[in-house]
Order: C-alpha cells, then structure tokens, then sequence
C-alpha cells in the first residue's frame, strides 16, 4: 500500500535564464529602490509659544543664554547631594538599562537584515547507503542492489536584491536601531527629571514635617494653658475642646506626613537602583535651593531637534516609509544564484581522487503568479503603518508644545504666587500673635486664637507646596526643552549607543 503526502503552496512559476543575463540585470538594477521618497510631516504647532500675562518672555528674563539642550545637567542641578543622587541612577537604575540593551538589540537585527545582502555560504559533508532488494525500482536483476556515495564541499546562496526588498528591510531596521537611540536618550533625560523631582518632594516633606512640629509644640503649649485654665475655673470646656483640635489635626497630619516621606524615600531608592549613601552635604532647603531657573524657551522649531521623544517618532516613521518599499518589491520577481563545489565519489578512499570534482551553479527566477491577494494586503498595512506613525509623529510634536507652554505659564506665575503666600504668611503668623495677646489679656475669645493658629498652619504648607511646584516646575521645563543629556556645558555629546557605564563615567 503506497502513502502519498501532498503540501498545498502558492502557485509559483520558474525559470532557469543566462547567468549573462541576470548579471546584466543585475548591474541595471543595482540602484533601484521602492521607498517612497521621505517628507517630514509639517509641524501641527505654532511657530510661537503662547503669550499674555501667564508668560514670561525671554527677553525679560536674566541669567545664561544657552539653550536647555546645550546645558549640562550639573550647570542645572548645583546642589551637590542631588548630583550625586542622580551619578548613582545612572549607573544603576534598571529601566536606563533596559533601553540600553534595546539599543543593542536592535542593532543586532539590523546587522541581520544586513546579512541578506551578502552570499550565504555553507560547508557540507554527506554519505549515503542503498541497499535494493531484486526486482524493486531500478533493480531489475536478481540480485540485492547496493550503492554508496560520500560528497564534500561547499554550497552557496545569494538572493540579488534586484528591486530592492533587501535593501528596504535593511533600511527600515536601521531606523528602528536609530529610535532606540533616540529612546535611550529620553529615558536618560526622563531618569534625571525623575530623580531631580523625587528629591525635591523628599525635601518639601522634610519641611512640611518642620511645620508641622512647630504647630504640634505651640498647639500643646497652649492646650497645656487652656486646661490649667480649665481647672482653675477660668476657662470653659468648650475653650479646653478647641485647643485639643488643633494639637490632634496636627498629630494625624504628622503621621500622613511621615508615610509620605517614607514612600517618597523608597520611590527614589527605586530610581536609584539602590540605597541612597549617607551624604555630610548639608540638606538644602525649598526657598534656598539654587536649581537655574532662566532658561530661554527658544522657538518651537527646536523641538523637533532637541527633544529625543520627538526624533524617535520621526526615526519610526521612517522606518515604516522604508517597509513600504519592502511590500511594493515582494510584486516582483526573487531572483537566487546557487551553487556548490566539492568531490563526490562512490568509495570513501577515492573522494579526493583525479576526476572526483563535481559543481553546480545556476540561477532562479521566482514569481508569484497567486498568493490570495497577500502581497496587495502586505503593502495595504505597509502603508496604513505609514500613516500611524505620520499621526504619532505629529502628536509627539503636540506633546511637546504644550508640555513646554505649561512649563512656562508655570514659570510665569510661580514667583508671583510664592511672594504672595509669603506675605500671606507672615500676615498669619501676626495675626496669631495679637490674637493670644487680645486672649491673654481676656479681651477676646480664645476661638479667635484657634481659627488664627488653624489658618497660619494652613497658610504655612500651602507655601512648602507652591515652593515645590515651582522647583519640580524648573526641572521638568529643562527636560521638555531637550535638556539633560550632557553633563557639563560645552561637552561632545556622547553617542546615543554607548554602554550605560561609559554615559554615566562622563558624567563626573
């Protein structure tokens, strides 16, 4: 009983032509390409950032001139305790390294889809054994028949990219490898951000802390008064429940505050990628903290060149501009030169014999005359990918824009609302003062003491908060205007793919 295996394929047509031909082809074709001719996308932003009274321009600002992008992350962060935070996270924090090895992933592939412009060559070495019983296939005799062979040699392969399919693949994987650096270049300028705002919270909790202490001691001293009133008759329970109020808010505000700033210790310590060392630099304050604050903004143009995020997107839509030349090759026909070289021969001992030399050489020609529409469904998606990144593109250029608009609507109001809170401030703080004299005195009620004691407290982390956001405000501006990757002023950029240990030894 006879088995039959039967494999359903695309129907395909061959064709054996000249070598002669196929070189001349070869040589004609050798500059072809399918890639659509590249435009970038125009920028759907304006060419000015907003401006009115939420603005400041920067021709009213002081300080340095030099651009985001071109000032060192150290120029930028001057405390010291900071700079060094952000040493330890760049050598150790796991999502940098993550993008660090993307880069060399992706360079990888790259090189393989560059291997398939070269040959494919390969060593062989083969033997075989027949053994016919009398009267089977070609053994007509009455007699088993028995046949050996042994070959050795070398095949080789090569696909001539004639229409460019290669050559598209190929480009399209380098653009791929050129967004991963820009990406690794993001994360780096990210991380910093990161690390910068973290510390910042740890900071303004350590200072909300301090506020809280000093309510806590005050609101106690004169809890301890209102009751030694109490006793002796002079004050009402109801003066004694008011002063309690004021020292339990601030003991359930102590404890929150404590939470916080453990947690903000541990999401810095995952930055990081370690433990922070114990440091002698003196901790800064919120109101004393010298982080530059006047960078220009420059033009919006600049985005599209500074921001990392924004020339990644541009890389990836290149790349699928580049697989559209790819889908549109796959419509022509594959062309594959094979061959081999080596002995053959019946007995093991006379493989390296005279007149053992055997070869093959020749060239395919493959067209797909049906294939149930996949090529025309291959360049459909091709081009739709296309489309996807030109919108990715476009939005990554939004993101921008408004990310910096709000930075400097931040910039432009911060400082006034700080000086403002400040005054609002120590408006309270006298206003507390006469308020216990007018009380002390029994002039007035000692409500009055708790709702002027209750609105300084207020009064006073209002004002830690709008110190944070202006400072946290400063560092994420330096990094929606592309700052961050270099770490002194003037220094050679380092390359995008260079290993995370050499970018983080440059920084010091």
């Amino acid at each position: 009983m006879a088995a039959y295996k039967f494999t359903a394929r695309p129907f395909q047509s061959r064709a054996r032509v000249s070598p002669i031909a196929i070189a001349t082809l070869g040589f004609v074709c050798a500059g072809c390409s399918l890639i659509p001719e590249y435009h970038r996308p125009a920028a759907p932003i304006d060419d000015r950032y907003p401006a009115g009274p939420a603005y400041v321009s920067d021709s009213r600002m002081g300080g340095t001139t030099v651009r985001a992008g071109d000032l060192g992350w150290r120029e930028f962060l001057t405390d010291p305790r900071l700079q060094q935070l952000v040493e330890i996270a760049l050598e150790n924090n796991r999502d940098l390294r993550t993008s660090v090895l993307n880069v060399a992933l992706l360079r990888a592939q790259f090189r393989i889809q560059g291997a398939g412009l070269y040959p494919q060559i390969a060593a062989f070495a083969d033997g075989t054994s027949l053994r016919s019983p009398p009267g089977i296939g070609e053994n007509r005799g009455s007699v088993p028949l028995r046949l050996k062979s042994t070959e050795v040699g070398i095949s080789a392969s090569w696909e001539i990219d004639l229409f460019g399919r290669i050559r598209s693949l190929k480009t399209a994987a380098l653009e791929q490898y050129l967004a991963s650096i820009q990406g690794r270049k993001a994360a780096q300028i990210t991380l910093i951000a990161q690390v910068a705002d973290q510390y910042l919270t740890m900071l303004a909790n350590d200072e909300l802390l301090e506020v809280t202490k000093r309510t806590l001691e005050t609101a106690q001293a004169s809890f301890n008064l209102v009751k030694l009133q109490f006793d002796t008759g002079v004050a009402t329970e109801l003066d004694l429940r008011q002063a309690e109020t004021v020292v339990q808010q601030a003991l359930a505000n102590q404890a929150a505050q404590l939470r916080a700033r453990a947690q903000s210790q541990n999401a810095l310590v995952l930055l990081l990628g370690q433990t922070p060392p114990d440091s002698t630099v003196p901790t800064a304050r919120l109101g004393e903290q010298q982080i530059l604050a006047d960078i220009p903004a420059g033009l919006p143009s600049e985005l599209l060149t500074r921001r990392p995020d924004v020339l990644e997107a541009e890389a990836l839509l290149r790349s699928a501009n580049a697989d559209i030349g790819a889908a549109r090759a796959a419509f022509f026909p594959s062309i594959t030169l094979t061959g081999s070289a080596g002995t053959a021969s019946r007995k093991l001992h006379d493989l390296f014999s005279p007149g053992s030399a055997a070869w093959t050489w020749g060239p395919t020609v493959m067209e797909t005359l049906f294939a149930g529409g996949a090529n025309r469904a291959n360049l459909d998606a091709a081009r739709v990918s296309q489309q996807i990144g030109v919108a990715q593109y476009e939005k990554a250029i939004q993101i921008a824009f408004q990310e910096v608009a709000d930075g400097l609507a931040a910039r432009g109001t911060l400082d006034d609302e700080i000086t403002a809170l400040e005054r609002f401030t120590a408006a309270q703080r006298r206003r507390l003062e006469l308020a216990q004299l007018l009380y002390t005195n029994g002039n007035d009620s000692y409500l009055d003491v708790l709702t002027a004691q209750t609105d300084l407290y207020d009064a006073e982390l209002v004002l830690v908060a709008a110190r944070l956001q202006r400072l946290t405000n400063l560092v994420d501006l330096y990094r929606a205007l592309g700052g961050g990757w270099l770490a002194h002023t003037g220094d050679e950029p380092a390359p995008g793919d260079a290993p995370q240990t050499a970018v983080a030894n440059s920084t010091k």
